[in-house]
């Protein structure tokens, strides 16, 4: 039988195999990287394996036809990426709390919507991972600059998590149209949007008034939740 890469031993690299100390008795215990927990041989304590990797099956809504059992939801693969956006970003907590508000805002939104979890997710997480490069190269984090180095940065990003391409290719879109909405417009697209715009709006525009905050929100939101989510956060409604 065929196993999907993410699985196949064949695929993995030699840090797939690694040992973990028993908390109990101090001796060590050999782990796969997929497995969850074992017995330690020497003293019968469950040990937890620290370092779990189950690659593509974290998020792969087939996982549990593929393996046999349920493997759960975007948890893992969330934290990673939300790790990753942490590490470019470095010291900069005002981006990274940006983007986890703009999360926030994106899994309310998704709830209502629908769209594929991981795509608005990741996309969410990883709007604004351009900024740095647009800086380096252009001296601005304007977001037409951003759009245009943040999707390399992006996919190198999700290539490393087993994520598929052409889900990868969805994702970098959204990053690349975050700002202009130039060619896109799918229901991820539109809930990204949404979040982020929830997030600017009191950010940019600080005091302005409740008549031009309306046309504002008239004009901006692409989702019925979004639209919703603005009245009652920007308007008070």
């Amino acid at each position: 039988m065929v196993r999907c890469p993410g699985q196949d031993q064949r695929f993995w690299k030699p840090d797939a195999i690694f040992e973990v100390d028993c908390s109990s008795c101090g001796k060590a215990v050999e782990f796969f990287k997929d497995e969850p927990q074992l017995k330690c041989r020497h003293c019968g304590h469950t040990v937890i394996n620290p370092k779990i990797d189950l690659g593509c099956a974290e998020w792969c809504q087939y996982a549990e036809q593929c393996l046999g059992v349920r493997v759960g939801s975007l948890t893992i693969v969330r934290q990673k990426l939300i790790d990753e956006m942490k590490k470019v970003f470095g010291p900069d907590q005002k981006r990274i709390e940006h983007a986890l508000a703009v999360l926030e805002f994106a899994e309310q939104i998704q709830a209502v919507e629908g769209g594929d979890p991981l795509v608005i997710k990741a996309a969410a997480i990883l709007h604004d991972i351009g900024i740095r490069e647009a800086e380096r190269k252009h001296g601005s984090p304007a977001g037409k600059y951003q759009e245009i180095e943040g999707p390399p940065i992006a996919e190198d990003i999700l290539k490393r998590h087993d994520i598929p391409d052409e889900t990868i290719e969805h994702i970098s879109k959204i990053i690349a149209n975050h700002h202009s909405a130039r060619d896109i417009d799918t229901i991820e697209f539109r809930i990204v949007w949404d979040a982020d715009w929830l997030v600017n709006i009191p950010a940019d525009l600080p005091g302005t008034g409740k008549e031009k905050l309306q046309g504002i929100v008239d004009t901006t939101f692409k989702t019925h939740e979004g639209y919703k989510m603005a009245a009652e956060i920007l308007l008070k409604k």
